[in-house]
Parts: C-alpha cells; sequence; structure tokens
C-alpha cells in the first residue's frame, strides 16, 4: 500500500524510525491488523496519541501523530505531522486517485443517507460498487470508507456531513467525486450556521474537490437549489431533479401504495413507468437524484429503473414493522423540520387505524428553534394523536393545544411511554420521529412486548 517514506512525503510529515511498508490504515486500536498504519486522530474525549503503543502490541508497522516530533516513545516509525486528520485526508485522497473508478459524492440538509443508499441500489445493480456505510461521513469516516476501494470496484458512493463551514470542502478534496447530489438545504446545523443561505454555500463546498466537467445533480423543487447560477457553480453542468416539469428529470401520476410509490418518470422526450419499494415521496425524490448519478455514470434508463426496487434503508431510517396488531414507523435516526414533514406525510398515508405521532425534540435549531418547533402543527391533519417528549416539544404542544388536537407531552421518557402504553389501540399505525439525541427507539421497543 505504502511505505512510511511515501506517507511522510503525502502528508508533508516528519518520519521518526525506519522506513517500512504497511498493508492497510486504521484509526482504531480495535481494528488493527498486522501491518497497518495507526492514525492517531484526536476526539472531543481522546487522544489517539495516547494509544499508539497499544496499537503496536496490536500489529501496526507504523503511527500518524501530531504531538512534537521525537515525543513519543515507541517501538514501531512515527510520522509526526501538523494536524493528524487533515493528514488522513490527504493520505486517502492520494489513495482515492490511484483507481479510475466512478465516484458520486452526496451532501444535503436531510436525505443524504437514503438518497445515496438509492443511489448504490441503481449502481450496484450493474457495477461492483463501494457506499458509505453507517454514519462515516466525516473526516474519519469518509477517509475510512475511501481506504477500502480497492481493483475490482468499478463506482462507489460518498456521503459527506458537516455542521460548519469548510468541512465539506475538505471532504470533497479527498474524494475527488466525479459528479455530486445536494439534496437539499434545511434547516440542520442553523444553530452554527445561522442562515439558509449559509447552509447552502456550505453544500456547494462539495464543488472544491470536483474537476470543472464534473456535474452537479440538485432538487429542482428546493428554494434554494432550484435557482443556483453558473456563477455559484463555477460555470459547470447542473442536473435537476424533482416533480416539476421545468426539471431535467421529473416525476408525475405519482400513486401512493401501501408498500411504496409508483410514478412516471420523465427524462428528455422519454417516460417510464416506474416503482420504489418505501412510502413516501421523498423516495421519488431520492430515486430521481440516482437516476441522473446512473445516466451520467453510463447505464441505460432501461437498466436503472428495475434497480430501484433494490433499493434497502440504512439503520433507523423510516422502518415499517408490525408489532403484533400495531404497524411501527420506526424513524429515529435523526430529525429535522423537512425530515418531520416527510415523516407526517408518509404516517398520513398509511392504512389502517388510528395514526399515532411520537415525536422528540428537533436539536441544535439554535434560535429558530420554537418558531420550527411551533410550525409542525401545520401539519397536525396527518396524526390523530401526538405523543410528544422533549424541552423543545413544548412550542408543539401549544401550537396543537390552540388547533385542539389531542396531545400528550413529557419531558420525562418513561412518563411519556406509559402514557403512550395506556393508550395505544390494536390496529394503530404509530410513528417515532426526534433527534438521534433523543433516542425515540427507547420508546419504541416497549411496543409489542
Amino acid at each position: 500500500m505504502y511505505t512510511t517514506k511515501e506517507i511522510a512525503q503525502i502528508t508533508g510529515g516528519e518520519l521518526v524510525g525506519g522506513d517500512v511498508r504497511i498493508t492497510s490504515v486504521s484509526t482504531d486500536t480495535r481494528t488493527i491488523e498486522a501491518g497497518a498504519l495507526f492514525i492517531a486522530v484526536k476526539g472531543e474525549r481522546f487522544d489517539g496519541s495516547d494509544f499508539i503503543e497499544t496499537a503496536a502490541e496490536s500489529g501496526a508497522a507504523a503511527a500518524v501523530s501530531d504531538r512534537e516530533p521525537g515525543s513519543i516513545n515507541a517501538k514501531i516509525p512515527v510520522i509526526y505531522v501538523k494536524d493528524s486528520r487533515t493528514a488522513q485526508l490527504s493520505l486517502a485522497r492520494d489513495y482515492r486517485d490511484r483507481f479510475s473508478l466512478k465516484l458520486c459524492g452526496v451532501t444535503g440538509s436531510v436525505g443524504k443517507t437514503s438518497t445515496k443508499d438509492m443511489i448504490y441500489a441503481v449502481l450496484s445493480s450493474k457495477l461492483k460498487t463501494l457506499k458509505t456505510e453507517g454514519n462515516f461521513n466525516n473526516d474519519i469516516g469518509l477517509p475510512r470508507t475511501l481506504f477500502g476501494l480497492n481493483e475490482e470496484l468499478e463506482a462507489a458512493v460518498i456521503e459527506m456531513g458537516m455542521d460548519d463551514r469548510g468541512q465539506i470542502s475538505k471532504l470533497s478534496k479527498a474524494a475527488h467525486p466525479d459528479c455530486a447530489v445536494i439534496t437539499n438545504i434545511g434547516y440542520c446545523h442553523i444553530e452554527n450556521l445561522k442562515t439558509q443561505e449559509n447552509i447552502l454555500a456550505a453544500k456547494l463546498e462539495i464543488l472544491d474537490g470536483m474537476d470543472e466537467n464534473a456535474p452537479l445533480i440538485v432538487c429542482g423543487d428546493d428554494e434554494f437549489l432550484r435557482n443556483i447560477t453558473p456563477e455559484k457553480t463555477v460555470g459547470r453542468r447542473v442536473i435537476r431533479y424533482g416533480f416539476g416539469n421545468v426539471c431535467d428529470v421529473y416525476a408525475d401520476n405519482v400513486i401512493h401504495e401501501e408498500n411504496g410509490e409508483r410514478f412516471t418518470l420523465n427524462f428528455g422526450a422519454n417516460s417510464f413507468e416506474a416503482r420504489v419499494p418505501a412510502v413516501g415521496e421523498h423516495h421519488i425524490l431520492n430515486a430521481l437524484a440516482a437516476f441522473g448519478v446512473g445516466i451520467e455514470f453510463g447505464l441505460t434508463a432501461e437498466e436503472i429503473i428495475p434497480s430501484f426496487m433494490n433499493y434497502e434503508s440504512s439503520g433507523m431510517r423510516q422502518k415499517i414493522e408490525q408489532r403484533g396488531e400495531v404497524t411501527v414507523i420506526l424513524d429515529c435516526y435523526n430529525a429535522s423540520p423537512t425530515s418531520m414533514e416527510s415523516a407526517l406525510k408518509v404516517l398520513g398515508s398509511m392504512n389502517g387505524g388510528r395514526k399515532l405521532a411520537v415525536l422528540g425534540d428537533m436539536l441544535e435549531l439554535g434560535e429558530h428553534s420554537r418558531e420550527l418547533h411551533e410550525r409542525l402543527a401545520e401539519l397536525s391533519d396527518h396524526a390523530d394523536f401526538f405523543f410528544l417528549y422533549g424541552t423543545e416539544m413544548t412550542a408543539l404542544r401549544d401550537a396543537l393545544l390552540k388547533r385542539e388536537i389531542p396531545v400528550f407531552h413529557s419531558e420525562n421518557k418513561q412518563e411519556l411511554t406509559q402514557l403512550l402504553l395506556e393508550n395505544i389501540r390494536r390496529g394503530d399505525v404509530v410513528l417515532f420521529k426526534g433527534s438521534r439525541g433523543m433516542k425515540m427507539e427507547e420508546i419504541a421497543d416497549k411496543i409489542g412486548k
């Protein structure tokens, strides 16, 4: 893979110790393999440089550290750099550029992972494809994915997350995408970025690692993305998808089904009947984005359309389960105003008995939090009862009470769980949705037990 001298040259580091060859890369001593390079990164609660000796005992052949050169007494060579995370990104970029495969980068305020999974469903139907697993979409996780590239792969789809300016730029420069998708511009991380215009600018940093001829694929229904100008995209080609016929790829004739969505996909002068195996119109948008990527990567419409049905969601993202005589929609990975709207619309479209929305706080909304929680009351017609958990949900509770909508609220999870269990009936459809920190699955786990 690399020698330590090569790594020092790529990262601008200082090598102390011999020139040895490494065969893999890891930031976690628990996954160290013999011959690995251990990159000692700093986290909120730890400093990887404290574990270099442990890594060596586990088989690491060398390490990267951002401490003072020569300050670590290690039995293995150490490459000292200014910043370990930056060094890992530089090494990942060098490694990525060894391969001629096609790589798609995906970012956006919400829907990144489900869009990535749909793109993977399309590409993997014809091409040997790598995708970001789990939530490895930051400056530690993304390099980990890139180091998984090999000669057999023909494509990759890489998710990129952020919570502030400058982060997407670093990730894109490491991944070097051949095309990129931006799903939408919402309110996630507005606490840091203050305005949606700033969020748009942060997402557009994905262009920083792309060649001039690499296209940008965006949702044309999004008010911030539909009018992206050539100045903002450095004159590159922009492909828009959505429900409006002004988009390059658009859907119409939508039919909601119990286990998915059926629609007509329009591209150029051609129309195709299509279906996705997931409930909610946002999954149609994901499919349209994936169609655009597939076309750019050389697949035909006839190859792409059937592959939508290969889609499988990751983690706790809109999993629909039958728990005894109750239908549960488990959507607990994260929450924002946009994803809350999508989830409530899915709840409202479900067949069955009463619709119960069990919602937890949307976090990291800063000074906009009360307003954005109150605004969810405009979607109250999608549920018969609301069960609200958390401090921020007080605003939605008050707004629902003004509308005389049945609502239960508590800042105590155990109390809210008990209220739900006392009121649930056979045939009910129950949605669980909240920010990751609210751990709404802990309430959902009590259903059917």
